[in-house]
């Protein structure tokens, strides 16, 4: 195992290099050339390792990167994220700089660090003369709705022998080995506009009727089962004078297990106003399972905190709020692990940033655990 890491240490340099390129590859979600440009530079290394590259067509969206083993039957797939929450121009104002150990730069962290870490991992084991069987899958949407593309990632996962997703690292370097899903409801109430000084009777408020049921909604929040509603848009009214007749609130819902996100949806559908006049809508729902630490889970933790420690050091866990396509493999029954991407802080905030010696470290240990995973690890002699 120490052979992987020594490998990747050397390299270094080019890790960092080629983070600091991709960074300024501008890719937000809503921008398909963007995305499509990062998708074409990192097809050249994925090719150049022998993998069967495409890059996949997304209506309305940058393309799937898609590389595989060809002729591999139960491979592991790598999985991560083309897109970023920054719009164009953000790097013409924040460019990408390096200060110490810390490369800083919008994406840098969440997550174009891990697309490096896994792309290097793959190299490591090529020229160690190692090779396992992988599907490397590269989305273009996974900031804002996955929807378009959620069957065919669902399929490649189920087609794998376990999923590993290049999210960050906690700070500090942790594995997530839970997180919690994630919905969004649009609440919609439907009144009576009236005049509100000549004929305040006749109107129903719809403003003050969502507004109490956005308080019962907030009573749902339950810390200690991890368990949150949160209000955080809410648009209505068109004058003082004028009682509206129609308001709406944006609600995201969190929680650790699929049967509380369904029973979080149940209880916004049975929220009423209190004025019989005035009428609810509802629109949305659970949009990310939750990744819960199953037996599958731990057993690809175990195996990544044993490769780590061949190599020197040790890896915790972690349980986080955050949203991930991974944890649709976890809600499948699959052997998952995510958070491999590199150490670093300040996803989606100014501060975001990688430390660059982490890249190698990770790089490494995710050739360890791949080789672990597929049972092909011989002797570093060899």
């Amino acid at each position: 195992m120490r052979d992987l890491l020594d490998w990747t240490r050397g390299r270094q340099g080019e890790m960092t290099g080629l983070l600091r390129e991709i960074v300024e590859i501008e890719s937000p979600s809503d921008h398909p050339p963007g995305v499509q440009a990062l998708a074409a530079r990192l097809a050249e290394p994925l090719g150049a390792l022998g993998l069967q590259v495409e890059q996949v067509p997304v209506a309305g969206a940058g393309p799937i990167l898609r590389a595989r083993t060809p002729g591999a039957t139960r491979p592991v797939m790598l999985l991560g994220h083309l897109d970023t929450v920054w719009p164009v121009g953000t790097v013409a104002r924040r460019p990408v700089r390096i200060e110490g150990e810390r490369l800083l730069g919008p994406g840098a962290y969440d997550m174009k660090g891990g697309l490096v870490v896994a792309s290097f991992a793959l190299h490591a084991l090529q020229a160690r003369g190692r090779r396992v069987p992988v599907t490397v899958f590269f989305t273009p949407l996974e900031e804002v709705d996955c929807g378009p593309y959620r069957e065919l990632m669902k399929s490649e996962m189920q087609a794998a022998a376990a999923v590993l997703g290049f999210e960050p690292a906690w700070p500090g370097g942790a594995v997530k080995t839970q997180r919690k899903g994630s919905g969004s409801y649009l609440l919609t109430a439907h009144g009576i506009a009236s005049h509100a000084g000549a004929d305040l009777s006749r109107g129903a408020n719809a403003i003050v009727e969502l507004a109490r049921v956005c308080l019962e909604l907030s009573a749902l929040t339950d810390p200690e089962r991890g368990v949150s509603a949160n209000v955080g848009v809410f648009h209505g009214g068109l004058r003082s004078n004028v009682v509206p007749d129609l308001a709406s609130a944006e609600i995201d819902v969190r929680f650790r297990t699929l049967e509380d996100g369904q029973a979080l949806g149940r209880s916004l559908q049975a929220l009423r106003p209190r004025d019989p006049r005035v009428r609810l809508t509802f629109e949305g729902g659970i949009h990310y399972p939750p990744l819960e630490r199953t037996p599958q889970v731990a057993r690809v933790f175990a195996a990544a905190r044993e490769v780590a420690g061949e190599m020197g050091f040790d890896l915790a866990e972690v349980s986080t709020g955050g949203a991930s396509e991974a944890s649709f493999a976890g809600a499948l029954g699959l052997p998952t692990l995510d958070g491999l991407g590199p150490d670093g802080d300040g996803a989606h905030s100014l501060d975001e940033h990688v430390l660059l010696p982490s890249l190698p470290v990770r790089a490494a240990l995710t050739a360890g655990l791949l080789l672990r995973l597929t049972a092909t690890e011989r002797p570093a002699h060899a």
